[in-house]
């Protein structure tokens, strides 16, 4: 069990949000990891972020999911806001970010661009607010329950996670955060300092999937997973056989009208960056035109999420039309442990060796 969220916590976290002025000051990799190439409209999103709101980045991982046009958004602990004005530019002037840091010297610095990023992104008006608050006590903050289709958390779910509430908000959530492979000591669990780094009060994974059966989510979707490193010797002595992940997760609230069956989808292609391929998580890649089989779960939430128009989803077995796309039906094991998903791709990484002409192993496609 994580440590209790209490004042003194919460004092220290915003300590460190103050303290520190820009990534380069992190004691671990925790808030700097990127698990897998970013898309190339998420990179211009980012170049368009002013310098200063970049700076202030302390992420863990990128908390942009796809097909966003005129989504309303939540994004639960937005720091200095470098994920929301990403994030205004994908959901258009149509939608909306609301990003909420209990961090008043972060609110500001994000407050203070909102002219700034409406005349680079020549919207007529913001579609961006910030709200100073905290994340236990988003009544309090004037945020609605159900009131966003998705919600984004970077690196501080895992300082409050015994708080339910907070996840009744939002059809997906969707987050990036540091994980345990096992449950923690008193010693780290109460050490200002890795509370601080969002290692103090990091969930045990397993446990995740536990509390999103009980506030009535499906079970979490591993994205991507990346070892995190520790780049001072005492933080290395208190941990000790402790292991820690900074791993992407979604969730979707389960459907009681979803197929209850194998079935094969096709996906038809044309989301923003993902126009002839969409990886929607580590388990299930999916090819423009291509059949592919997905468990029931899968099915039904391709069917009841903003997915369905993306996707022809049909039982196994009916006859599906295909542009020349080939098949993919055969189930295999899901992957659900961040730290196999971090390993297998660290292990990919050092089989990989660029040649001579920039490439890996010899060609892209073999990594």
């Amino acid at each position: 069990m994580a440590a209790p969220y209490d004042a003194e916590i919460r004092k220290n976290v915003q300590t460190y949000g103050q303290v520190l002025k820009k990534s380069a000051d992190l004691k671990t990799n925790a808030c700097v990891t990127t698990a897998r190439p970013v898309p190339k409209h998420i990179r211009e999103a980012l170049q368009n972020v002013h310098e200063e709101v970049a700076l202030r980045y302390y992420g863990c991982g990128l908390v942009i999911p796809e097909h966003l046009e005129n989504c309303w958004i939540l994004d639960l602990g937005s720091g200095g806001g470098r994920d929301c004005y990403v994030l205004s530019q994908l959901v258009g002037e149509k939608g909306h970010v609301t990003g909420l840091d209990m961090t008043k010297g972060q609110v500001e610095v994000a407050e203070k661009y909102l002219d700034y990023h409406m005349e680079k992104y020549g919207f007529q008006a913001s579609n961006v607010t910030f709200i100073h608050g905290y994340i236990e006590k988003l009544g309090e903050a004037g945020i609605k329950n159900e009131s966003y289709d998705i919600v984004v958390i970077n690196v501080i779910i895992n300082l409050v996670w015994t708080n339910m509430a907070l996840f009744q908000h939002g059809g997906e959530l969707y987050f990036s955060d540091v994980y345990t492979s096992l449950e923690l000591p008193e010693e780290i669990r109460t050490h200002k300092v890795l509370w601080g780094y969002c290692l103090g009060g990091a969930l045990y994974w397993k446990e995740l999937a536990i509390l999103a059966q009980k506030i009535g989510f499906c079970p979490p979707r591993l994205v991507t997973a990346n070892l995190i490193t520790i780049r001072n010797k005492e933080l290395e002595r208190v941990i000790g056989d402790c292991r820690f992940v900074s791993a992407t997760f979604r969730l979707f609230k389960c459907s009681k009208t979803g197929p209850t069956k194998r079935c094969q989808v096709i996906y038809n292609g044309g989301i923003t960056g993902h126009e002839k391929e969409l990886m929607f998580d580590a388990n299930f890649t999916f090819k423009e035109g291509e059949i592919v089989e997905v468990d029931e779960e899968t099915a039904a939430i391709l069917k009841n999420s903003r997915f369905a128009q993306d996707f022809l989803i049909k039982p196994i077995g009916e006859k599906l039309p295909t542009s020349g796309g080939c098949s993919a039906l055969e189930l295999k094991d899901i992957i659900t442990d961040p730290f196999k998903l971090a390993e297998e791709s660290d292990s990919m990484k050092s089989r990989c060796v660029p040649d001579a002409a920039g490439g890996c192993c010899g060609t892209k496609k073999s990594c």
